[in-house]
């Protein structure tokens, strides 16, 4: 039942008094500069017109004076505990509008499943608390079986009734999100003002996909339909979907469709799981310590009673020795008044339920119960829920057959979306309905103009051009290759013919270029090592290269037994780069040609300080907006540990161009910072004695001993990996820390900055209008569909 709360929707007050601040304290108020992201400025001309066609659909907005209302949500079990489950708090909204409509004067909730819920309009009163009971049929539980002493009843599958749970819903007003903020920004008026409306918008069509019963992962939605599965090994799936969001683009605005794939547990028993997991092939050999670990928080449907569980662990001993206590009365049924025994899990099953088990005896039994209060199901009766993510990294195997099976030719991606728009029936909305929202079926038109690829300069001045997409150095000569004296082999692998490896690497260095001495030594790994620990293998090799060699080796080329996914590489890396300063290439060569071997050198070259090459334009120097001022280029990411592992620290790198007035001679600057933390911490790091440990320092004064002297005048950074939401915070956080990295230098002029996100994880898509391949390499789009907000 509604509590009236008033009929004023005005916006509650959110002053707060001031902090208190200790009188030995003073407070210094600091302005951060006003900056804003600037609109494009125009459309380029260059290259060749190509008609395109955009996974866009123009949404067409009839009552852009509509207002969403935002109200806080509270869901609470009687008890008060609040409910944490978006499944459950999505149902029990379902069931508040059911119950409650007419109070609520028919307004459709927009319910984001957490704690927010958004209407088209007011409600008919600011501040709500219902009480509202959710009824579910479930089959009757009566005997789980339990060691906890406790009477013990028996399953019923043949009769189910419907069990009522009671919960209290507050409701309480928040805020007002105009709808009009979107053609506002779509004006060029205050772009940042309509993420709040599109953001609303977005929660609708999760809501949509959630009542469809869709597995949500951000705004991408996939069905439980097998058709859409595919198998990428050790019992992960692949599931097809697709992305859904509305976008802000210079033609107006429109819904983003895109095809998208993201990882499952293989539903199905769980045995069959756990076989392919570990990759074995009978259940003796199952590692159940591991399998512990795998299958915790899994969901599983019990076949017995069709019931769905959580998993919280597996019992100690097997089935057929896992004890638990059960009364019996003396007819020989299970009831509450009879005698208290001993019954294994194996026995209860097979003589009290008559359900015969086959493979059950000898393996430990799921638990589905709480920690003082196991319940055991045997393992056989169990299988896994389908649509539980897999959010845990693939291995190489698993990534490419993901690869190689999400791959799709344009023709059927232009299918799969037109389908998913129109499957939608997102004109049906009343949310959307209510706001005059009609989405087009077809996808949009657009122009677009093929650039000329770059020119490269190579050795002898000769030029080097593309040939479908790629620069071939066979028959080149390196611009500045390096020379390589004192270096040595190492071999790791059986299989290697080293002697032959490095004759053939001399011999094709010398028509690059690199001159390159025959290898102090060619070590080879003893035998009786090969068994042994990956770190153990390479601390043994490099006490005998020690040993061997009269100094340090200025390069060591190293022979991995596989390809991929070697596990000597990393351990490798860190005692060559980390520990002793060498520096390594690794290789693991099945065919040894010039084309590989030329490969090899590259980056063997680029490596050792040489130049491979450089951009015609840039060896002329004549770089337009480049050449004529000091200009640094900035590249920035920042890369996290796998989802799950908070305890892995995050890692900041920037790149920072040296030796103006080049722009591909870098050098690169790494920090470790907060888990999981985007923004980067460390470019300005004063330190208690007044100096500064940040990124930026040692990047600028690398700038300025590179430089013939000269300080940047203008400073471009390219950004990595941030979102829309987080534009703002990369000016206010971290260009303000790299002005005060140059100002800490004693600088007062401050450079140009020029801030460009590069956003790779987009769902937009473009196809030839007139043609079934792919869009030729080097394209760029103009209007409509450039983003408003970059």
């Amino acid at each position: 039942m509604g509590t009236d709360g008033g009929a004023d929707h005005t916006s509650p007050s959110l002053d707060l008094p001031p902090p208190t601040v200790p009188p030995n304290v003073k407070v210094v108020r600091e302005d951060l500069p006003k900056r804003s992201i600037i609109t494009r400025p125009g459309f380029g001309t260059s290259g060749k017109r190509i008609s395109l066609l955009a996974n866009h659909f123009k949404v067409s907005i009839t009552n852009p004076d509509e207002t969403f209302y935002q109200y806080s949500v509270a869901i609470s079990f009687e008890d008060n505990k609040a409910v944490e489950s978006k499944v459950l708090g999505r149902k029990v909204i379902d069931k508040l509008y059911q119950t409650y409509s007419s109070e609520l004067a028919g307004k459709r909730f927009a319910y984001d499943g957490d704690a927010s819920l958004y209407t088209v309009g007011p409600l008919p009163q600011n501040n709500f608390e219902y009480t509202v009971v959710l009824e579910e049929s479930i089959a009757k539980c009566s005997g789980n079986p339990s060691d906890n002493g406790t009477q013990i009843e028996s399953y019923k599958r043949s009769k189910s009734s419907l069990h009522s749970k009671t919960f209290k819903v507050e409701i309480s007003y928040a805020a007002k999100v105009p709808l009009n903020s979107i053609s506002h920004a779509l004006q060029k008026a205050d772009p940042e003002k309509a993420q709040d409306a599109l953001r609303v918008l977005d929660i609708v069509l999760r809501q949509d996909a959630a009542k469809r019963g869709c597995l949500l992962v951000g705004q991408s939605f996939f069905h439980d339909d097998s058709r859409t599965f595919t198998d990428v090994g050790g019992g992960v799936t692949g599931v097809r979907g697709f992305h859904s969001s509305f976008r802000p683009t210079l033609g107006g605005l429109s819904l983003n469709m895109d095809a998208s794939t993201t990882l499952i547990l293989t539903p199905g028993p769980v045995v069959d799981f756990l076989l392919v997991n570990q990759n074995v092939k009978e259940t003796r050999y199952i590692d159940w310590a591991k399998a512990k670990k795998m299958l915790k928080n899994m969901r599983v449907k019990a076949r017995h009673n069709n019931m769905e569980f959580k998993i919280t662990g597996l019992s100690e001993k097997p089935c057929n020795q896992q004890l638990f206590s059960m009364k019996i009365s003396s007819g020989g049924s299970t009831g509450a008044d009879g005698e208290t025994v001993e019954i294994t899990v194996y026995d209860y099953f097979v003589k009290h339920r008559n359900i015969e088990l086959i493979s059950s005896s000898y393996m430990p039994c799921i638990d589905v119960g709480k920690p003082k209060r196991p319940n055991y199901l045997p393992i056989e009766l169990c299988s896994l829920v389908s649509l539980q993510r897999y959010t845990k990294a693939l291995s190489v195997t698993q990534r490419a057959s993901l690869v190689e099976k999400s791959r799709q030719k344009p023709p059927e991606k232009i299918r799969v979306v037109t389908d998913a728009i129109k499957n939608s029936h997102y004109d049906e909305n009343p949310v959307l309905v209510a706001c005059g929202i009609s989405v087009e079926k077809h996808l949009s038109q657009l122009d677009g103009r093929v650039l000329d690829a770059p020119k490269l300069k190579v050795g002898n001045n000769e030029d080097c051009l593309p040939q479908n997409g790629r620069w071939n150095f066979n028959n080149k000569k390196l611009l500045n290759p390096s020379q390589i004296d004192h270096w040595a082999l190492v071999n790791f692998s059986a299989r290697a013919d080293c002697s032959h490896l490095s004759r053939e690497l001399i011999n094709c260095g010398r028509n690059k270029g690199i001159h390159i001495e025959r290898p102090y030594a060619i070590f080879e790994e003893d035998p009786q090592y090969r068994k042994a620990s990956p770190v153990t293998r390479v601390e043994k090799m490099v006490e005998h290269i020690t040993a061997t060699l009269p100094g340090p080796p200025e390069f060591l080329l190293c022979v991995l037994p596989e390809r991929k996914n070697c596990d000597l590489y990393g351990p490798w890396k860190r005692k060559c780069l980390c520990n002793l300063g060498i520096v390594t290439q690794c290789v693991s060569p099945i065919k040894i040609n010039d084309q590989y071997l030329t490969n090899v050198l590259l980056k063997m070259n680029s490596k050792l300080g040489g130049i491979n090459s450089l951009l015609a334009i840039e060896n002329s120097r004549r770089i337009p907006l480049i050449t004529d001022k000091p200009t640094m280029i900035l590249g920035m990411d920042v890369s996290h540990g796998s989802p799950g592992r908070s305890d892995i620290p995050s890692i900041a790198a920037v790149v920072g161009s040296r030796s103006w007035p080049l722009i591909s001679r870098y050098r690169a600057a790494v920090r470790t910072q907060s888990s999981k933390v985007e923004m980067i911490e460390s470019l300005f790091k004063p330190l208690a004695n007044g100096e500064d440990d940040g990124i930026m320092r040692e990047l600028l004064k690398d700038f300025y001993e590179t430089s013939n002297g000269r300080k940047p005048t203008q400073i471009i950074i390219f950004r990595d990996g941030v979102s829309e939401s987080q534009f703002t915070q990369v000016i206010d956080i971290e260009l303000n820390q790299i002005i005060k990295a140059y100002q800490h230098l004693g600088e007062t002029e401050i450079p140009k900055f020029t801030v460009i996100v590069a956003q790779k994880n987009h769902h937009t898509r473009l196809f030839q209008a007139t043609a079934a391949e792919n869009v030729p390499p080097g394209n760029f789009s103009t209007c409509p569909l450039s983003c408003i907000a970059r």
